[in-house]
């Protein structure tokens, strides 16, 4: 898929893989919409962008997911429609479950999966309208191979898996195509703005988000799998790779090897 002139629009932009992810597209001679709750942050990513005459800022809050059809309809405004949407959003978690309140809990998953999807659903209309458009969602490798200090996050995302999955068949008719992206460690604040067990940031980096796959090179092998429109991709390191194919074939050893992985 030739990507020149598609209106692009991301969230989550303002850091990490997002913040990556629209400095590689702007190459491509797209229109992007930057979103996030901080505009100041959005406007420096712009300016780091190509093309800034082509990128426009939305400020967004996932966890407001009643305002999303107000939000969809300044979106299309904004170029007269939108082509793809990259649902990358989200906050991650480290904590044992015993140790993380129900209201942390509910935040994340208001976050990543309630805020996802009535942005997902508030856009459908435009999509089927249109008969086109492409649903891009940043989930996780712990969407489908759950590790400890994880529970709600990988809920959440296992969440997304099952949505998008039966999504995909649903519109399948009306030239709409869903790809799901799976990281595996990648070098962004991630751990760092992680929730604890009372709602606070960790402010520490994680030993295997620091070494893991530069987010400059995940937005280049995303971007990849965008043009082929992929159903599903699995990005990061040997072993996240591994324990998704190792899930399909032995979950007795996967889940003694999880008891034992190096979260941190």
């Amino acid at each position: 898929m030739n990507l020149k002139n598609k209106v692009i629009w991301i969230t989550g932009a303002s850091s990490g893989i997002g913040k990556s992810l629209s400095i590689e597209l702007s190459k491509y001679d797209t229109k992007l919409i930057l979103s996030s709750r901080d505009s100041e942050t959005l406007t420096k990513v712009k300016h780091q962008c190509t093309n800034t005459e082509n990128i426009k800022i939305l400020t967004l809050d996932l966890q407001e997911y009643s305002t999303m059809e107000e939000k969809v309809s300044k979106a299309i405004s904004l170029f007269g429609h939108i082509d793809i949407l990259v649902n990358n959003g989200g906050i991650s978690q480290r904590a044992l479950a015993v140790d993380t309140a129900l209201d942390v809990d509910k935040r994340i998953m208001d976050i990543n999966f309630m805020g996802t999807l009535a942005l997902t659903k508030a856009l459908l209309p435009h999509f089927i309208e249109r008969n086109s458009g492409h649903y891009v969602t940043v989930t996780s490798v712990v969407g489908k191979v759950a590790t400890p200090l994880r529970s709600t996050y990988s809920a959440s995302k296992h969440a997304l898996h099952g949505f998008f999955d039966s999504l995909r068949a649903e519109v399948h008719k009306h030239n709409i195509a869903v790809t799901l992206i799976l990281p595996g460690y990648v070098q962004t604040n991630v751990s760092m703005n992680a929730v604890t067990g009372d709602g606070s940031k960790q402010n520490s980096m994680d030993v295997a988000t620091a070494n893991g796959v530069p987010a400059d090179v995940f937005a280049k092998k995303m971007i990849r799998v965008i043009q082929k429109r992929k159903n599903e991709a699995v990005i990061g390191g040997f072993k996240e790779v591994g324990s998704v194919f190792l899930k399909r074939i032995s979950t007795r050893l996967l889940a003694k090897l999880v008891r034992n992985v190096n979260v941190t």
